[in-house]
């Protein structure tokens, strides 16, 4: 069995607790309008086996300390779910902490992979049938599959949602992004990030049309500002 890995990062910092290798599966089923992986979206080459992936994530253990460990991103990782179990299975055995960076859109086996993660970083792509399909090109029931798995575990997670202008800086997206998180279990900290368009050269490099590329980034300070509005709806 081989994987389609990417590119991995030896010290990644914002992806989980602690110091982290963070590892960039090819593959993915979603189209968002506003991402910053588009050279990810297919499965490529084959190039690592479980062992070899392990072994190259086992070299910078020694950086993990006691919160760090290693983070599976994207793409999608769950896209290549056989391939996902056999590298975890060989982690846990040597007690390595797993973050999955995940929108929930795989092909199913979800509390099989959920038994070996730690941590879900779960990037809200949008929370209404429509806007999930107009935003991404899919429909949202997989990723609903996903975070009922999610709940009947009790897994801890992370949620992330990128605030795009013009589309959920509003109060109305906040109060129904309340009541749809309020819906999962163990939620330990929620990111707001703003909406940025520094991947239009990567778009242009391959050929793409970036279909946001008249939109301008997000205001920092207003998606701070929304945060707060937020919070104080979350916390009622």
């Amino acid at each position: 069995m081989k994987g389609s890995v990417n590119t991995t990062l030896s010290s990644g910092f914002v992806d989980g607790p602690g110091i982290r290798t963070v590892v960039f599966f090819n593959g993915c089923k979603l189209r968002c309008k506003y991402c910053h992986n588009p050279e990810m979206w297919k499965i490529k080459e084959l190039n690592y086996t479980p062992d070899e992936l392990v072994e190259k994530i086992m070299r910078n253990q020694e950086y993990f300390g006691n919160r760090g460990g290693v983070t599976f991103s994207g793409g999608e990782p769950l896209i290549q779910d056989k391939f996902l179990i056999e590298v975890c299975k060989k982690l846990k055995d040597n007690n390595i902490d797993i973050a999955l960076d995940t929108a929930g859109v795989g092909n199913g086996n979800y509390e099989e992979i959920l038994k070996y993660i730690d941590l879900v970083l779960l990037d809200i792509k949008d929370i209404t049938e429509h806007g999930f399909q107009e935003l991404t090109g899919y429909p949202i029931d997989e990723s609903l599959k996903f975070i009922n798995a999610c709940n009947k575990l009790n897994e801890k997670i992370w949620i992330r949602q990128v605030i795009i202008p013009d589309r959920n800086d509003n109060e109305e997206y906040l109060n129904s992004l309340s009541l749809f998180l309020k819906k999962i279990n163990n939620i330990e900290r929620i990111d707001f990030l703003p909406y940025h368009n520094m991947a239009i050269s990567k778009y242009e490099k391959i050929g793409i049309n970036y279909p946001y590329k008249n939109k301008l980034a997000m205001d920092k300070l207003k998606c701070e500002e929304l945060y707060k509005k937020f919070i104080d709806i979350y916390q009622k």
